[in-house]
């Protein structure tokens, strides 16, 4: 995957999850089971919960297998 579209989605789900910066959103994640996911299509910015290595869980948005989890998009995981 695309590092440029991997950041710019990582900016847009911090956006959305409401978090100052990714490294407060990945420190949340790694105080839970589940972490925030996008829909890494272009013109999809679908976001739900997923396990926190998924990098190809359902989008029900575009109803394809795009979504990637937040540590996945930050190359930790």
């Amino acid at each position: 995957m695309d590092d440029v579209l991997c950041t710019a989605k990582l900016a847009k789900l911090v956006e959305i999850e409401g978090y100052g910066t990714a490294d407060e959103l990945l420190e949340a994640v790694f105080s839970d089971a589940v972490s925030p996911a996008i829909c890494m299509n272009e013109g999809c910015d679908f976001t739900c919960e997923m396990e926190p290595d998924q990098d190809a869980g359902y989008c029900e948005e575009c109803h394809t297998n795009t979504m990637k989890a937040a540590p996945v998009l930050a190359a930790i995981i």
